[in-house]
């Protein structure tokens, strides 16, 4: 990846738990340079003292890029640190969930270049997506440079609005937690069916993942594949008819799912 400008100016990270770790993990992989990376972060783990950045150093004057990536709760404390920054053309990128963009204007100034970035826990091994949208002063150049940090950890999408960040964090921000209970329930149901738990939840976790792999790699749809393995009155079909019932199957649950999930983002945001 090119990180060229970014080494040049400087990188600021505003927190390093889990979601900044696995990026700056990813950064420096890609070949960015540790000692243009600056790190914010109250308790830096014995793994970030070893990466050779800068950890709570003086910042640079006008970095290229400011990463933000603390918790929400956090933000009323470390955000106003930053506003110097705010007003140029450093890019204020942002991972923290439930601070609308409107937010980060307030503190840092109308003008400043804001990209708003919802990832998910699966950025920790390099296959998350993440979904992006910038403010008006965030030009498509600031664009590619958000899409290169986050590439780091997965796929990056674009959005046409804020608001449908709402949708994005009920469906993919909160869907691995969606997957690994179906995980926990289809290992339960094998158990149920005279399985040792232990074997139960290893089929249950090759078959989620290598199905997951499946879908995303064969260039057939969904459908097609579900299609594929579903024998007329065989074993696969009997399953479906009850998971596929339109009152009582996965397809209400799962509307419903990620509605009041979208709802609870909605109201967190307010």
């Amino acid at each position: 990846m090119d990180y060229s400008d970014i080494a040049a100016r400087g990188l600021v990270l505003l927190g390093c738990g889990k979601m900044g770790g696995a990026m700056l993990e990813g950064w420096l992989a890609g070949g960015l340079p540790a000692m243009s990376v600056h790190v914010l972060d109250p308790y830096p783990s014995a793994w970030l003292k070893s990466t050779g950045v800068k950890i709570n150093t003086d910042l640079p004057d006008n970095p290229a890029v400011v990463l933000i990536a603390v918790k929400p709760q956090m933000m009323a404390e470390a955000l106003p640190v930053l506003a110097p920054l705010g007003n140029g053309d450093t890019i204020f990128l942002s991972v923290a969930a439930g601070t609308p963009i409107a937010h980060y204007e307030s503190v840092l100034g109308s003008e400043t270049p804001i990209i708003r970035a919802m990832p998910n826990t699966p950025a920790a091994i390099a296959r998350g997506i993440t979904a992006i949208i910038g403010n008006a002063h965030a030009p498509a150049s600031a664009m590619g440079m958000a899409d290169t940090l986050l590439s780091a950890v997965g796929e990056v999408v674009h959005l046409d609005t804020e608001s449908q960040m709402d949708a994005v964090t009920g469906l993919s921000g909160s869907g691995p937690a969606y997957v690994f209970h179906m995980i926990e329930c289809m290992a339960a149901a094998g158990a149920a069916q005279g399985l040792a738990p232990e074997l139960a939840m290893k089929l249950a976790m090759a078959t989620v993942a290598g199905a997951g792999a499946l879908a995303k790699e064969s260039g057939d749809s969904p459908e097609q594949l579900r299609i594929n393995v579903t024998s007329p009155n065989g074993t696969t079909q009997a399953g479906l008819e009850v998971l596929m019932d339109t009152e009582a199957g996965l397809p209400p649950l799962i509307k419903n799912t990620v509605a009041a999930a979208t709802n609870r983002s909605k109201e967190l945001a307010k």
